[in-house]
């Protein structure tokens, strides 16, 4: 399987500056109600961009252009209704109209629940009436430095997820997805060939490992996680053909994780949980690796600038929904100090997350 070619990093960040100084230009250019307002409002787009992933509008457009009253039919909505909202999505650069005909676009195409990279179950969650009423609670959370799932649902945020199955599928199928979109970045921002055995701790079915191996054929993986989630790795990794190069573990990383690899990998994980969380994580993944064997991170660094940045938000995410937070580098390099890492490098990669590169001392 090809991979996708990614631009440098350089390029993306570049590309960022610009965007973010004609947005500053233009709320500058605007009264300060009036841009409040379309910031308040955001909301509104968010849940109609909702309504789109749970009818699969992008599905149903995947084989061309229909007229309001042909999409109407195949989504199961009502002909005017599905119009209005229509016209606000394709106002808002999702989705396209000519000739009466309404089309995808780039932005739309990620709503398919088969592209690539889709954005539809990020959508779909986000938009969930539970998730949605843990927002309300966001000045709660301001006000207590606490997550609100905890208290309005008496459990933590994953046995919440885990109790309710329906929004627990949504949830996953969310982060296959932006696992998906952070992969090739990764292996591209990376290389990987000269660890001879790499540990995906926390790495769910294995689709991150794959992608690692294939770009490192000499290389050999370890994939970590508990029970229930590794379950599910063995078809994940003979698609990727892999399977053969992979010793599949299970286990919780707050007690030990597997001994003896070359570099310890682990995506999206160490931003889940507070400072003591991550440090007895990290310290578990020290007790098991050499002198000198390499910590690969992959999480958002907030940096110093105060311009746009999604990961800036998402921090806000996990203090609402996990308790957890993003960091800067110097955050992180005093968690890794505190583990017994060196922090050496962070890589950034075209995606907002980047390479938090550390060696065990």
């Amino acid at each position: 399987m090809a991979a996708t070619r990614v631009p440098p990093a350089s390029l993306i960040r570049a590309v960022d500056r610009v965007r973010d100084g004609l947005g500053r230009l233009r709320r500058r250019s605007a009264p300060g109600p009036a841009v409040l307002l379309e910031l308040i409002l955001g909301a509104w787009v968010s849940q109609g961009i909702t309504v789109a992933a749970d009818l699969k509008i992008a599905d149903a457009l995947a084989d061309g252009p229909l007229r309001t009253d042909e999409l109407a039919k195949r989504v199961g909505a009502d002909p005017d209704a599905l119009a209005r909202l229509m016209r606000a999505l394709v106002s808002a650069g999702v989705f396209t109209v000519r000739r009466g005909r309404y089309a995808l676009n780039p932005v739309a195409d990620a709503l398919r629940t088969d592209a690539p990279v889709s954005i539809a179950a990020m959508a779909r969650f986000v938009g969930s009436p539970q998730h949605r009423e843990h927002w309300t609670h966001f000045t709660e959370a301001v006000r207590t430095g606490q997550s609100v799932i905890p208290t309005l649902r008496g459990m933590p945020a994953f046995e919440y997820l885990h109790s309710e199955p329906p929004l627990g599928a949504v949830f996953n199928d969310a982060m296959t997805s932006m696992s998906e979109f952070a992969i090739d970045p990764v292996v591209a921002a990376y290389d990987f060939t000269g660890y001879a055995t790499i540990a995906d701790v926390g790495g769910g079915h294995g689709r991150l490992l794959a992608a690692i191996l294939n770009a490192a054929p000499a290389a050999r993986g370890v994939l970590y996680d508990l029970p229930e989630v590794v379950e599910g790795a063995p078809a994940v990794l003979a698609r990727f053909g892999v399977t053969e190069r992979v010793a599949v573990e299970s286990g919780s990383f707050f007690d030990a994780v597997p001994a003896g690899a070359d570099m310890y990998v682990m995506k999206n994980v160490i931003h889940d949980w507070a400072d003591a969380e991550s440090v007895a994580i990290l310290t578990s993944v020290r007790a098991a690796a050499r002198p000198g064997a390499k910590l690969l991170l992959l999480e958002a660094v907030i940096p110093e600038h105060h311009r746009e940045f999604l990961p800036k938000w998402l921090d806000m995410e996990m203090l609402v929904s996990a308790g957890g937070r993003e960091r800067t580098e110097a955050e992180y390099r005093a968690l890794y100090q505190r583990a017994g890492f060196r922090l050496d490098r962070v890589v950034p990669t075209v995606t907002p997350f980047s390479l938090i590169e550390g060696v065990a001392v």
